[in-house]
């Protein structure tokens, strides 16, 4: 019997490519999809390539039918799940949020960033963070899940084998990361305007960014030492995909990098380390759950830069959502999610 599987909020970029990792998913189906501002419309009236291939119709959030489902995702703002989570999970019904309501461990330190009180301080303290190459056997076991930010996935990942081997030193962080549009949500927005960002570059968010406290929290999980951190992100006029290019100080600049590397990830299918002198590419890894990375020693220095590049959609959202679903419920953690990057 395959999962039966609950989207709410699925009229952004995050809920179409749930729908389509999912519709080739072998062992779950989608059971029920939401959206007030959509209510009643067929799913093929406002995605047409979902014509012929899915008659499901938007339902309410607080339609009873969610209550049938196995699992729910939350692709939705910050502050709905953290409302309406612990509904399902008195029902036994799973829950992964693609929100941010439960990543950030602190509560005060959440509603600093995201300007309002976090109702749900139980379930913040429940809540696992779903990177599996991070926290595989306690995502297994976990109800909630509180699905990474794109951005920290990225960095996370690139980071992580320096940190644990205590090859860097982690006061001393640089993260210069990149965003194609669609990370900004599909929502009519002036700044991501086609005329707004082509043929153009540009930095935000340099004052602060709500995926800064999340990547501090988690790298210092890793390292267990205070972490120094400049994270800026840019907006790149692209669809999708993120590259991260991380700038740190080697403490031992006789170390084997690429080794370290290739040794922490040898048993991750959707981390894919690159040989020496070969720099990923975001095309590379679009409409797929796959990460690449690429490490470069700065000749003449300590400086060592990691390269990591992602699609914000797939492995930075939804695609590790239904890696964390696979692994919540005894699947084969690959299932579902094993397509290549798409060339050219």
């Amino acid at each position: 019997m395959k999962v039966k599987v609950g989207i709410i909020g699925g009229s952004g970029y995050t809920g179409l490519e749930l729908l389509r990792i999912l519709h080739q998913h072998p062992s779950a189906e989608v059971h029920v999809i939401t959206s007030r501002a959509l209510e009643g419309k067929k799913l093929y009236e406002v995605f047409p390539n979902m014509h012929g291939i899915s008659n499901l119709t938007y339902l309410l959030p607080d339609d009873d039918k969610l209550y049938e489902c196995d699992i729910v995702f939350f692709a939705t703002p910050h502050g709905v799940a953290m409302n309406n989570a612990g509904l399902f999970l008195e029902r036994n019904i799973k829950v992964v949020d693609l929100g941010a309501d439960f990543r950030i461990n602190d509560s005060k330190i959440w509603s600093n960033w995201y300007n309002m009180e976090h109702t749900e301080e139980s379930l913040l303290n429940e809540a696992v963070y779903g990177q599996p190459e991070i926290y595989r056997e306690t995502i297994k076991e976990a109800r909630l899940i509180a699905n990474p930010g794109c951005y920290p996935t990225a960095v996370l990942l690139a980071l992580k084998p320096l940190l644990e081997k205590n090859l860097i030193d982690p006061s001393n962080i640089i993260a210069d990361c990149k965003s194609g549009a669609s990370g900004a949500g599909r929502n009519a927005n002036q700044a991501t305007l086609l005329c707004e960002i082509t043929e153009s570059f540009k930095p935000y968010g340099v004052s602060g960014h709500r995926h800064f406290p999340e990547i501090k929290q988690e790298l210092e999980s890793i390292s267990e030492y205070p972490v120094g951190l400049t994270f800026t992100p840019h907006l790149l006029p692209m669809s999708r995909g993120i590259e991260a290019t991380i700038y740190a100080d080697l403490v031992d600049s006789k170390a084997d990098i690429l080794a370290c590397f290739e040794n922490a990830y040898k048993n991750e299918e959707f981390v894919k380390i690159l040989p020496e002198g070969v720099y990923p590419e975001t095309r590379s890894v679009k409409s797929s759950n796959y990460c690449q990375i690429s490490v470069q020693y700065v000749e003449h220095s300590n400086k060592l830069v990691i390269m990591s590049v992602i699609d914000n959609l797939g492995k930075g959202a939804a695609g590790q959502a239904i890696q964390n679903m696979n692994l919540m419920f005894g699947l084969n953690e690959q299932e579902g999610l094993l397509q290549m990057g798409l060339l050219p």
